[in-house]
Parts: C-alpha cells; sequence; structure tokens
C-alpha cells in the first residue's frame, strides 16, 4: 500500500493505544499528537516548555473534544531530563513513539551533556529516549517508532571521526548529519528488531513551520526570518499536510520496517508516498558504528536482539 491519496480520515482506531510525540507543543508534532488522539490513541505531548506544553495539550482538548491528551516534560539536550521522562512516564507499555521533535542550522552550541545542539538534540537525545523506552515498546504488540528525518540529509553523511563538529562547524552540514543519523538509527533499529518492533522513517517535505525562523530567530538576523517566513507563505505546504508522512508512518498498514515516507511530489509536497534516501543511510557497518557510538555517548545501551 502506498499513501498516493492517503489522509488523516484513513487512520485506523488507535483506540488502547499510548502514544508518545516529542516537540508536540507546535508544528508537525502538535498536529502529529492531535490527529492520534482524534483516532483514539492516548498522547503524550513529549515538549521542553512546561507553558508551552499545557497550552498545547489545552487547544488539543479544545479541538478535539474526548480526546485523551497529557503534557511530559522533555528536554531532549538534557540526558538527565531524558531519563527523567522516562522514569516518570506511567505506562507500562507504549505503542508508539514518534521521535518528531529537532533544532535546525542553529549557530554552534552545546547541549547540557556538552554534545554539538543539532546532533545532540536530533539524534542522541532521541537514541536515549528510544533506548529507555524500548522495554514497554517491545511490551507493546505491534509498536511502532517513527523518527522524523529531513529530505536535507543528503546533504552530507554522519562524520563519527567528529561527531560534534568541532573541526569546522557548517551549521547546514550539521543539520544534515544529524538528520542522516536519524535514519541510520532507523535502519539499526529495524535491522535488529526483526518482526519485535517496526522501526520507520518519515519526513515532511517543505512545510511552514518554526523550524525554519527559530535559528535567525534566536540571533537576531530579522532579514533572514523575514525571508524565510515569506519563503514558508509562498512555496511550503501546510504543517497539517507536512504531518502526513508521520502519520502515514505511524498508524498505515503494510509499512514494512526501515521505510521512509515523505510527500509523493519530489519529495516536497503531496500525499504521503515512498521516499528516495541517500545510499550511505541503509548501511549496515556505519548504522553498527552509530548505535556504538551514540551508547558511548549517552551511556544508554540497546539491549537488542541479534537479528
Amino acid at each position: 500500500m502506498n499513501g498516493s491519496s492517503w489522509g488523516v480520515a484513513d487512520l485506523p482506531d488507535l483506540g488502547d493505544r499510548v502514544a508518545v510525540v516529542t516537540g508536540a507543543n507546535s508544528g508537525l508534532g502538535y498536529v502529529t499528537a492531535r490527529e492520534l488522539a482524534r483516532g483514539g490513541a492516548r498522547v503524550v505531548l513529549a515538549c521542553r516548555s512546561e507553558a508551552r506544553g499545557r497550552a498545547a495539550v489545552a487547544r488539543l482538548l479544545a479541538e478535539a473534544p474526548g480526546a485523551a491528551a497529557e503534557f511530559g516534560r522533555l528536554d531532549l539536550g538534557d540526558l538527565a531530563s531524558v531519563r527523567a521522562f522516562a522514569d516518570e512516564l506511567p505506562y507500562d507499555r507504549i505503542d508508539l513513539l514518534v521521535n518528531n521533535a529537532g533544532v535546525m542550522a542553529v549557530p554552534y552550541g552545546t547541549t547540557a551533556d556538552g554534545f554539538e545542539t543539532q546532533f545532540g538534540v536530533n539524534h542522541l537525545g532521541h537514541f536515549a529516549l528510544t533506548g529507555l523506552l524500548l522495554p514497554r515498546l517491545l511490551a507493546a504488540p505491534g509498536a511502532r517508532v517513527v523518527t522524523v528525518s529531513s529530505m536535507l540529509h543528503a546533504l552530507a553523511n554522519v562524520d563519527l571521526r567528529d561527531p560534534n563538529s568541532r573541526r569546522n562547524y557548517r551549521r547546514w552540514i550539521a543539520y544534515a548529519r544529524s538528520k542522516s543519523a536519524n535514519l541510520l538509527f532507523t535502519h539499526e533499529l529495524a535491522h535488529r528488531l526483526g518482526g519485535r518492533l517496526l522501526a520507520v522513517a518519515a519526513h515532511p517535505g517543505y512545510a511552514a513551520t518554526n523550524l525554519q525562523t527559530a535559528g535567525p530567530r534566536a540571533e537576531g538576523r530579522r532579514g533572514t526570518e523575514r525571508l524565510r517566513e515569506l519563503a514558508n507563505h509562498v512555496f511550503a505546504q501546510s504543517a497539517e499536510a507536512g504531518a502526513l508522512p508521520t502519520l502515514y508512518a505511524a498508524t498505515a498498514p503494510g509499512v514494512r520496517p526501515d521505510a521512509f515516507f515523505g510527500p509523493s511530489f519530489a519529495m516536497w509536497r503531496g500525499a504521503p508516498a515512498p521516499s528516495w534516501r541517500a545510499p550511505w543511510t541503509v548501511d549496515d557497518r556505519a548504522a553498527a558504528a552509530l548505535r556504538s557510538a551514540s551508547e558511548r555517548l549517552t551511556g544508554v545501551g540497546l539491549d537488542l536482539p541479534a537479528g
């Protein structure tokens, strides 16, 4: 099955499912959480800001009366916060984890644990979260882990000789490396978990969210911020449309392990469809090397069965 005419009306009944969506206070994450909740899932909106996260829950419950949604504080740039979130999550099983949160093309900085911000938040934070929640994912028959990558992953492969870009930081290359890491992580999960858990990935194409403007706004580059706002208005599809590949990957029947979905028209916009990915993101040795490095950096092991 492909998603050539797939929309939110095609979501299956998600009653009795528990879903965790990171970065769910706005943009793609919020739309993903809202539609999963409308489908009947109990959704945890995992957000860094408590104020924005609780406001998003209130908005979701207003837009989807009768839905089950709650806030959980999660800062992917702080491994102590990741551990606390996992420890405090009050569910014995998790049916769906959507690794959606991310930062894009920000100035050089480091996380609370000293990792380059984009690699630390986009990959290592989600790697640790997935590892910590893995026993509860494996306890749910048919559980899925959906990791949101980007078509811009094609700009660069992961460099494990310098994962934190200390030698030569270029913001877009660092972003691309983090998004390639998302795909390699998905490949490793799919390869090692076999039929016990479905690990897939998605990307939104070019969707209008605050991801494009957050970096220049933080730096005070008002001109760049306005240009990106204009580009979002003219060229981008909506967050509602951009979330469809993620929702398809998370819920559609017939999805295969390690699949990668994006918009059908030139990876840019349109209904969900299988997406092209760079060949380095399906390299078994590279995926295993990234897993080993990520385990060492985060202190979180993925105790997965071989094969």
